[in-house]
């Protein structure tokens, strides 16, 4: 695959960088960030991906999310997608709302017009971009981990969901639960899939608990003063599907915290701990 490096940067004795490629899956150029940690020649290093949320794009996290220490010193590559294909001629919402639309792909590959052409991002974070890592990078993809926030949380509890001899670790930060269940799940996967609420269950992490999905374990850390918690979040229904599974669940009240990255880089370094704990 042609890969174009954007930029370079050293840190903490790593490399972070920034590149872009022409996706075959979404049909426009698509831009990604990976932190690549000091490492000895021919090593190969397990992986976490970081899904993002509602308006972001790759450089959110990579900007604030904090999370270069703590892969320098456990040896991890971070690969950081964006949330949604770009363009001019990528559609978007007609409102322009920020939920819907460019920054805002939810993880799944819409198949209802204008949307199925290039809004086909369960494809891309699942199939193409793994291979180009894989291909590009020092990465050992028999050891990767996925987390995410708010809608990049639901997209690694749904992916991890659906793969989980591929991810040994999953975890996520103020996830959406339960996309069927709540305003913006419920536009998202209406707009993009169509009105069958069957089709949306694969993409709905507790729907895919009480359907038979099963891991080990997930960890989940969430604010108590996110303003999104009681409408949009809703981790009670996560919290109740595994204890039915009997899947375990570390959830995480953090008191004071919203919905924002100087959350998310608080705990950024716990998680990534938990996740080389199983990925070694």
């Amino acid at each position: 695959m042609n890969l174009e490096t954007i930029s370079t940067n050293m840190s903490f004795g790593g490399i972070q960088g920034v590149y872009k490629h022409a996706s075959a899956t979404t049909g426009t150029d698509m831009t990604f960030s990976v932190y690549v940690p000091p490492h000895s020649a021919g090593a190969k290093l397990p992986v976490v991906w970081y899904l993002s949320g509602l308006t972001c794009s790759h450089a959110n996290v990579t900007e604030k999310g904090e999370y270069r220490r703590a892969c320098a010193e456990l040896g991890l590559i971070f690969v950081a997608p964006d949330t949604s294909p770009r363009g001019d001629d990528v559609a978007d919402d007609p409102a322009k709302a920020y939920d819907f639309g460019l920054g805002a792909g939810f993880y799944v590959d819409a198949t209802e017009e204008p949307f199925a052409r290039h809004y086909r991002m369960w494809s891309y974070v699942t199939e193409e971009l793994p291979a180009l890592i894989a291909e590009n990078f020092p990465a050992d993809m028999a050891a990767q981990g996925i987390t995410g926030h708010s809608m990049g949380g639901h997209g690694a509890l749904t992916i991890g969901l659906t793969f989980p001899e591929r991810f040994r670790s999953i975890s996520a930060f103020s996830p959406i639960v339960a996309p069927g269940q709540v305003p913006w799940g419920q536009k998202a996967l209406g707009g993009y899939l169509g009105d069958d609420r069957a089709a949306w269950r694969k993409h709905d992490a507790v729907a895919l608990i009480e359907d038979g999905a099963r891991v080990d374990a997930l960890l989940v850390d969430q604010g108590e003063a996110d303003s999104f918690l009681a409408e949009q979040l809703k981790p009670s229904l996560l919290m109740s599907a595994c204890v039915d599974a009997g899947i375990d669940l570390t959830m995480r009240m953090q008191p004071g915290y919203d919905h924002s990255y100087f959350f998310i880089s608080t705990f950024m370094a716990d998680h990534l701990r938990w996740h080389a704990d199983r990925l070694r």
